[in-house]
């Protein structure tokens, strides 16, 4: 099961995961999608992974439910589960973190106007459409003490299919380098259902030229 180790925030206070927009990033390899002439990566077979996913996304309902819930008040007595694609596993890839040899400090900007720190980490390639695209990866300076990372992105179903504002991915740092980026994991900000949440847009370098129509939909409360 995969821990959400990013740092979502309420006004006030320190809450469970979100992240935050680029103020200063320069020279950064740019991220987006060209077309595939060879593969760069291979998805993963699903096996037990697509029903770790399922119970995944039961747990986080269960939690939305919850007292701890971030949904408003008057939302939580009617919320009946979040709206998902169907499992694919061709949007899950093994693919190697490609880390910068003197990772660059950025400051990044709430929705809320507030500055976080970080590093700009390096990057992720995998194919999808045929297109070779890249995420760039980052380190939040809150998650220094857990070796957590952090990919937010746009892709070609924002705004219609999914939120507006893009979405997220967390993983845990490894020492091997490789990495299951599994875009059927791929979630929402708090801000989706509480404004009291501080969110990012994520960097337009991270904006995925391509239908990833995996992970969360659009919230409909």
């Amino acid at each position: 099961m995969v821990s959400i180790v990013a740092a979502h925030y309420c006004k006030g206070g320190l809450r469970t995961t979100s992240m935050l927009l680029f103020l200063l990033i320069s020279g950064l390899l740019p991220a987006g999608c060209r077309h595939r002439d060879e593969p760069v990566n291979e998805t993963v077979q699903v096996t037990s992974a697509h029903f770790d996913v399922l119970r995944e996304r039961q747990f986080k309902d269960d939690f939305f439910k919850s007292a701890n819930s971030p949904l408003l008040a008057e939302d939580r007595g009617k919320f009946s589960g979040l709206d998902y694609y169907p499992v694919n596993p061709e949007l899950r890839f093994q693919v190697r973190l490609q880390r910068y040899s003197s990772p660059k400090s950025i400051r990044m900007a709430t929705n809320t106007g507030e500055i976080r720190s970080g590093l700009q980490y390096g990057f992720f390639e995998f194919t999808v459409e045929d297109n070779v695209c890249q995420v760039q990866v980052y380190r939040l300076e809150e998650s220094f003490s857990e070796p957590a990372l952090f990919i937010p992105f746009l892709d070609a179903t924002s705004g219609a299919e999914t939120y507006e504002g893009g979405r997220y991915i967390d993983l845990t740092e490894n020492t091997s380098g490789m990495y299951d980026l599994d875009f059927n994991r791929a979630y929402n900000p708090y801000c989706v259902y509480n404004p009291e949440y501080s969110c990012p847009a994520p960097p337009k370098e991270n904006t995925v030229e391509a239908h990833i129509r995996a992970g969360e939909k659009k919230y409909k409360p």
